[in-house]
């Protein structure tokens, strides 16, 4: 079974090499990527939203969401997996950056650019969509570079959604707002009638 899956993901990636390779394309999937490198983009976002009152809230979101992705996707099922990534087994593909030397298994890139893009989604649609495909491009781009598998890149897709939804409910549980919102515009009626 996973050597067919496998074979799959060596197909595609293989098809991309063969078709989708362009000048402007190779310049174009590094710099994209590089957004994601150990994740500082969506690293110095959430601080940014964690320094600005009004988007505290999702900031605080995005941290926990970005804690779980490094906690079960790169320190445990990387490990767990051990998967090799392509580039280490086909080593005949001319490489457009570094050969990464962690495991390939889930992709770390998908899954905090979906976690993080996900949440931002799920707060605010006007910031949410431009980071939803920021967040495509990155995912797309691993395969492009031939440092994922598309498997890894779905993987680590699917448990960013995952992890976005379960940072909210973490944080709506702990912190809960409800009572906060329900104050606050009772105040405000009531300024209103005044």
């Amino acid at each position: 079974m996973f050597e067919m899956i496998q074979q799959t993901d060596f197909r595609i990636l293989d098809w991309i090499q063969a078709n989708l390779r362009t000048p402007w394309l190779d310049w174009f999937a590094p710099k994209v990527t590089f957004l994601c490198e150990a994740g500082w983009f969506w690293i110095a976002l959430t601080l940014v939203f964690l320094l600005w009152k009004k988007h505290r809230r999702l900031g605080a979101t995005m941290f926990v969401g970005l804690v779980l992705c490094v906690l079960f996707g790169n320190i445990i099922l990387k490990h767990a997996v051990a998967r090799p990534r392509p580039c280490w087994i086909n080593q005949n593909i001319d490489m457009l950056v570094g050969i990464p030397d962690d495991y390939s298994f889930p992709s770390g890139h998908s899954m905090a650019s979906f976690a993080s893009s996900v949440i931002m989604l799920r707060y605010d649609r006007r910031i949410g969509i431009p980071a939803v495909i920021l967040a495509a491009l990155i995912a797309l781009s691993r395969l492009y570079l031939y440092v994922h598998f598309p498997t890894d890149v779905l993987v680590g897709t699917l448990m960013g959604i995952f992890f976005a939804f379960l940072a909210k409910r973490i944080l709506d549980h702990f912190f809960p707002v409800a009572a906060k919102d329900a104050v606050k515009r009772t105040e405000k009626a009531g300024r209103e009638n005044s």
